[in-house]
C-alpha cells in the first residue's frame, strides 16, 4: 500500500499579497473550491494509499488540522517542522517515523527486503482504526502546492512507479516539457528501464515506460531550455518522488549521514499532541538544510548504477509559481481574461484580476496582474509578476506585517478581521466556530468590549458566567481573567473593541486552552 507524505511547507511570496507568510498558498483556494493542499489529497481517491501524512511549519499547523478535517478524512498525523529545514529533512522524518518499528538489525538489510505487516505503536491513534500497517512501505512524496488536471493520467504514473518503488529503485517523476522554462530544473533520462517481469524471470527486456535518470540539471537560460525542450530527452524536475522508506533512509545515510543522525536525534524526543506530532526542537535545528534532489537523487545518480528513474508525466502539471501561472491555468473569457470577485472590465484584455472585498473596474487595459485584499492592492505586468519578490523584500526590511499576515486571521477557534485601528483602540470583527472556546486568559494593558452580531456567546468575565445573543455586549476590564466560547449549532459572530496603551497580540496571558498553547 502506498503512504503519501505530502509536504505543505513554503511561504509562496510570488503570489502576495493572496499568499502570506501565516497563511501561503497552498492552503488558499486558487484553482476551485478546494485549496491546493485539499486538492492534492482528493487526487488520490482511486489509488490504494494508507492515510496520508503531512509535514508542514509550527505556525500552519491549526489551519493544515482543520482543512483535513474539512475534507472528512483520516490521515496518520501531521509533522509540525520548529524550522524549515527543506524537503531531504522532511522526508526522513516521515521515513523514520513509518519504520520506527521495523524489527531489523539495520538499514542496509532493509533494502530489498521483504514487506512486513504491523501496527504502528503510536499511528493508531492518528489514522483512528486498527487497520494494519507497513513497516516498510512506499511513499510517494507530493508538494502540497501543485496542479495536476488529468487525475487519472497521474494515478497511472503513481502505479506504474509503484512497481520500481518496490523493487528498490529510487523513483522520480519528469514532467513532459511544455515549453522552454527556465524556472523549473530539468531531469535528462538515459536508458529505458526494462520491465520488472524480465528482472524476475530472465525474459525477453521489455520497456517499462521509465527511464534511468542521466543527469539532474541545474534552471538553464532560454536558450538552453530551448534545446532540451527540441531534443525531447529532458523532463522538468516536478519534486515529487517515490521510494520505499527504508531505501530513502539507508540511501540518506550512505550520502548524509549528518542530515540522517539530525533527524533520527529530532524523532528519538518526538511527542504526540492530538493531531500533531513534534520533534525534538534543537536537534532538528542543528539538522543542515538541504533539498531531496541534492542530498540523495543526484549522488545516487552519479553512481550510474540505474537506481534512479525517471517515469514521464504528461498530466497538466504546473507548480503556480506566480501570477502568470495561476493566470494559466484559470478559466478565461474569450477576452483571455480571468475575473475573480466582484470585477467590471471595458476594453481588457489577457488580464488576471482578483478582488476579495471591493469593486475593481478596468478600462483599455491588457496584460496586467491586479490582485486586492482587505490590505494590499498589486498592480504588476504580467510578465513582471515575478518581480513581486521584491516588494515583499522591501516590506520585511520595513518592519511591515503585511507579508506575514492577512488583515483576516486564523486561529484553531476561528479567525477575526482586524477592520479599524488607531493610537489607542483597535477593532476586530470576530468569528468562532460552533462548539469552539478561546483560552481562558486576560491583558496586563488593553480592556474589551464585546457585542454580539450573530449566535450565542458563552461569556466567562471574572467570576460571572454570562450568555450573549445578538445586540447583547459586555465589557472586559483590563486584568480581568475571561473566556468566550460559541455553545451554539451556527458561528458567533462579534465586534471587539480593544482599548489600552498596548495592543499587542503578545499580551495575553493563557491560564487554560484547548489547542495546546499554554506555555508550561
Amino acid at each position: 500500500m502506498i503512504f503519501p507524505v505530502i509536504l505543505a511547507g513554503g511561504s509562496g511570496t510570488r503570489l502576495w499579497p493572496l499568499s502570506r507568510t501565516n497563511f501561503p498558498k497552498q492552503f488558499l483556494n486558487l484553482c476551485g473550491e478546494k485549496s491546493m493542499l485539499q486538492q492534492t489529497i482528493v487526487r488520490l481517491q482511486g489509488l490504494s494509499h494508507s492515510p496520508v501524512m503531512l509535514i508542514c511549519n509550527e505556525e500552519h499547523r491549526f489551519i493544515a488540522a482543520e482543512q483535513l478535517r474539512q475534507l472528512g478524512v483520516a490521515h496518520s498525523g501531521i509533522f509540525l517542522e520548529p524550522v524549515g529545514r527543506n524537503t531531504a529533512p522532511a522526508i526522513a522524518l516521515a521515513a523514520l517515523k513509518a519504520t520506527e518499528n521495523k524489527e531489523v538489525g539495520g538499514l542496509e538489510s532493509l533494502v530489498g527486503s521483504q514487506e512486513k505487516e504491523n501496527t504502528v505503536v503510536g499511528l493508531e491513534s492518528f489514522v483512528g482504526s486498527d487497520e494494519e500497517i507497513d513497516n516498510d512501505p512506499v511513499m510517494l512524496v507530493l508538494a502540497a502546492d501543485h496542479v495536476i488536471e488529468d487525475v487519472a493520467a497521474f494515478q497511472a504514473a503513481i502505479e506504474q512507479a509503484r512497481a520500481l518503488a518496490e523493487s528498490g529503485k529510487m523513483v522520480t517523476f519528469g514532467i513532459v516539457a511544455t515549453g522552454p522554462e527556465t524556472g523549473y530544473g530539468y531531469i535528462r533520462r538515459g536508458v529505458p528501464v526494462v520491465g520488472l517481469g524480465s528482472l524476475v524471470e530472465g525474459q525477453k527486456q521489455d520497456s517499462s515506460g521509465a527511464f534511468e535518470v542521466s543527469e539532474f540539471v541545474e534552471k538553464p537560460n532560454l536558450e538552453t531550455a530551448q534545446t532540451y525542450v527540441d531534443g525531447g530527452k529532458h523532463y522538468w524536475n516536478s519534486g515529487m518522488f517515490m521510494f520505499k522508506a527504508s531505501r530513502y533512509l539507508a540511501v540518506l545515510k550512505q550520502f548524509r549521514p549528518d542530515i540522517y543522525t539530525a533527524c533520527e536525534r529530532a524523532m528519538q524526543g518526538q511527542q504526540v499532541d492530538n493531531d500533531f506530532v513534534r520533534v525534538d526542537v534543537e536537534a532538528f535545528k542543528a539538522c543542515p538544510d538541504e533539498s531531496v534532489d541534492y542530498a540523495v537523487m543526484e549522488p545516487l545518480c552519479q553512481q550510474a548504477n540505474g537506481d534512479v528513474v525517471v517515469v514521464p508525466l504528461d498530466a497538466g502539471w504546473n507548480d503556480i509559481g506566480g501570477f502568470s501561472a495561476l493566470w494559466q491555468v484559470s478559466e478565461q473569457d474569450s477576452d483571455g481574461n480571468v475575473f475573480k470577485g466582484d470585477v467590471k472590465a471595458v476594453d481588457t484584455k489577457n488580464t488576471l484580476v482578483i478582488g476579495e472585498d471591493k469593486l475593481i473596474a478596468t478600462v483599455g487595459v491588457e496584460d496586467l496582474v491586479i490582485i486586492n485584499t482587505k490590505d494590499a492592492v498589486l498592480v504588476a505586468h504580467k510578465d513582471k509578476a515575478q518581480q513581486v519578490k521584491a516588494i515583499v523584500s522591501q516590506l520585511k526590511a520595513e518592519g511591515r506585517t503585511e507579508p506575514t499576515i492577512h488583515r483576516e486571521v486564523y486561529r484553531p477557534w476561528g479567525k477575526y478581521d482586524s477592520i479599524d485601528h488607531g493610537d489607542r483602540f483597535q477593532v476586530k470583527r470576530i468569528t468562532v466556530a460552533p462548539g469552539a472556546k478561546l483560552s481562558v486568559q486576560m491583558h496586563h494593558h488593553r480592556a474589551e468590549h464585546w457585542i454580539v452580531v450573530t449566535g450565542t456567546a458563552k461569556v466567562t468575565n471574572g467570576d460571572q458566567v454570562i450568555m450573549l445573543s445578538e445586540n447583547e455586549s459586555t465589557y472586559i476590564p483590563l486584568g480581568t481573567i475571561h473566556a468566550l466560547e460559541n455553545p451554539g449549532v451556527i458561528p458567533l459572530e462579534l465586534i471587539e473593541v480593544q482599548s489600552g496603551s498596548y495592543l499587542g497580540e503578545d499580551d495575553i496571558v493563557r491560564f487554560e486552552d484547548r489547542y495546546g498553547r499554554v506555555e508550561g
